[in-house]
């Protein structure tokens, strides 16, 4: 007989999408989807909203709000403070099935965190409530599975007619890299050779791969 306690927790199957705001969605799609080469795995539109996802992975997205009254974002430097307005909406978490939405919607409310939902999207079903720190987040299940790319916005900007596939020809041809490639050392950056120095890690090879 099993008599071990249950875990409190659900499955989270990723960082679902980050969602962010754009007021100009034509260069928005060519930015994501035809220089970095993330495909255009949705597209969809309600009265004046877009929303627009690039897929990074089979699960995760980068999405965008298309408003087109949108003020754009001050510009700055990752990680430096700031008071001006930003162009971020909220963090989108995967959960592996409806259970685990509803599971994670009751252990919420019994906390006494103000959760919205679930809403079903079509698509997929999400709740949403507030962190601490007041960030909006939202715990979504796909109901759907999607097997193509799925473009319904009758409306949408020229670059984004032209498909999911990323276009690079959209772009200036790539130059061929220096031959010497080096970084400039920034915050943290003796981090690396403390964790290799103290047993906690390996040097990475230049494809990514844990040296020997």
């Amino acid at each position: 007989m099993n008599t071990a306690t249950p875990s409190p927790y659900v499955v989270f199957t990723g960082v679902h999408h980050l969602a962010f705001i754009t007021g100009d969605l034509e260069a928005t799609v060519r930015f994501y989807r035809d220089l970095l080469g993330l495909p255009l795995g949705l597209a969809t539109a309600e009265g004046a909203t877009r929303h627009y996802f690039f897929q990074l992975t089979e699960r995760d997205a980068i999405a965008f709000f298309g408003w087109d009254d949108a003020a754009p974002i001050a510009g700055k430097r990752p990680g430096v403070p700031t008071r001006a307005p930003r162009g971020f909406d909220h963090v989108a978490i995967g959960v592996a099935s409806k259970g685990d939405l509803f599971a994670m919607r009751d252990r919420l409310a019994a906390s006494g965190v103000a959760v919205e939902g679930p809403i079903d999207h079509g698509l997929g079903w999400s709740i949403y409530f507030k962190d601490p720190n007041n960030l909006d987040l939202e715990l979504t299940w796909n109901a759907v599975e999607l097997s193509a790319p799925l473009l319904a916005d009758p409306d949408a900007p020229a670059a984004a007619r032209e498909g999911s596939a990323p276009r690079p020809e959209a772009w200036p041809a790539l130059r061929r890299p220096p031959a010497e490639r080096s970084a400039t050392p920034g915050a943290g950056h003796e981090l690396g050779r403390y964790a290799v120095e103290n047993g906690l890690g390996r040097y990475a090879d230049d494809a990514g791969r844990a040296a020997p």
